[in-house]
């Protein structure tokens, strides 16, 4: 099993956090964001691990982790970090694709590791809680994400008309087995490049944007269930908040920092 963190990214919107260090290295609850992510991973037994940096890259090197540099950070998005890391989607391991903004419990990494489907994302049932936690208005942030009798997603990452377009939430934790790992290469290489994937361009398409083309050309999307044990860090006030439950308590009621 290989890990793939996504972690090129400026974090604008977490400044002043990240004036002088990259989001993953923005600290809660006593640690960098990545280390409780190597943290839970390590309890897992995954320790093959490789970080896509970018912005600050010089501070991820102390973690010895495999790295991958993306030069055009401050241009692109998280599919093209992904694809700088290519070479770890040879077939020969499993993946898992993380992103370097968010931290979870071990039982929502456990799930994800737990799906034997070629293809799965774990997505949070439970999470209009969160969003009200972060938003006045959650239906402005929200994205659609619909999932079928199976469990497989035939929607995710549009913008939604109402909240029963939204099943859950999608939280950039993604598996894909070894033998599916050409078929996501395969279906990226034959995306057109001039065009526009839910607004955006080529280089900066969003992860959900690939994942809707592999649901679209006719592969399932395994949907893997999990309620709370995880929060996202996406803005300062984001980080604000969360000091703050950590404090009194309340941060445990949405995500439980590893020992």
């Amino acid at each position: 099993m290989r890990a793939v963190i996504l972690a090129a990214g400026q974090g604008i919107r977490l400044r002043p956090y990240t004036d002088d260090r990259p989001k993953c290295m923005v600290s809660l609850a006593g640690k960098p964001l990545i280390q409780h992510q190597l943290d839970v991973l390590e309890e897992c037994d995954v320790t093959d691990v490789s970080i896509v940096t970018g912005y600050c890259s010089d501070q991820l090197e102390p973690y010895g982790c495999r790295r991958f540099h993306n030069s055009l950070y401050d241009r692109t998005n998280m599919v093209a970090s992904l694809i700088c890391a290519r070479q770890q989607l040879d077939g020969c391991d499993d993946v898992i694709v993380l992103y370097g903004d968010i931290v979870y419990e071990r039982r929502v990494m456990d799930a994800l590791l737990g799906c034997d489907a070629p293809f799965s994302t774990t997505i949070d049932l439970d999470c209009f809680e969160l969003w009200n936690l972060r938003m006045e208005d959650p239906l402005s942030d929200m994205e659609t994400l619909k999932f079928d009798e199976n469990q497989c997603i035939v929607e995710l990452g549009k913008k939604p008309r109402s909240l029963s377009d939204v099943q859950g939430q999608y939280m950039g934790l993604t598996k894909i087995k070894k033998e599916f790992c050409s078929t996501v290469l395969s279906i990226y290489d034959s995306l057109d490049s001039a065009a526009k994937y839910d607004g955006h361009d080529f280089p900066n398409m969003y992860m959900t944007s690939l994942l809707q083309e592999i649901i679209d050309a006719g592969y399932s999307l395994k949907a893997v269930p999990v309620r709370g044990g995880w929060i996202e860090v996406d803005t300062s006030e984001d980080l604000e908040k969360y000091r703050g439950m950590l404090d009194d308590g309340q941060l445990r009621e949405y995500w439980i920092p590893s020992a």
